[in-house]
């Protein structure tokens, strides 16, 4: 299995939402900045977050994303669903296994792999994630880097 672009940038843009949300929406323009994915990129993940049940849109100047549920209630398997990724690595992408009629020798591997990563994946609730050491360290230097990046204006 190898998750592409768009699963992990779902999950690093909703733990960033999560880490910078407390009771006001956040940008898109700002967690781009943040995290380095583009505003355009963004605007089509979060619309499918959106469709998911996962964000809110909060329209108007102060407006942006909030959580639509609470963080220790949204798994990352939720995140990498709702974005149309595939946990899925039994062997019926293209080849001559379906699984269904004639399933080849290690159809059945395969998919119990699959069922443990989904039950992994759905385990891990991004208030976990928000909270470990690391995370909290990282996010610190993003958000002491982009204030560093704001020109101070001389009177």
């Amino acid at each position: 299995m190898k998750l592409t672009t768009k699963g992990r940038y779902a999950v690093t843009a909703m733990m960033d939402l999560a880490i910078q949300s407390s009771d006001s929406p956040v940008a898109l323009e700002e967690i781009s900045g943040r995290q380095d994915i583009s505003q355009s990129y963004l605007e089509q993940l979060f619309a499918l977050l959106r469709r998911a049940g996962l964000v809110e849109g909060i329209r108007g100047p102060h407006g942006g994303y909030q959580l639509a549920r609470d963080v220790n209630e949204i798994s990352i398997a939720e995140v990498i669903s709702a974005v149309d990724e595939n946990i899925d690595l039994t062997c019926g992408n293209g080849s001559a296994c379906s699984g269904d009629a004639d399933p080849c020798l290690t159809h059945g591997l395969w998919s119990t792999l699959s069922d443990q990563i989904y039950s992994f994946l759905h385990g891990i609730k991004l208030g976990e994630l928000i909270k470990s050491p690391e995370v909290l360290k990282i996010s610190q230097r993003k958000e002491i880097g982009r204030v560093a990046d704001i020109p101070v204006h001389s009177q």
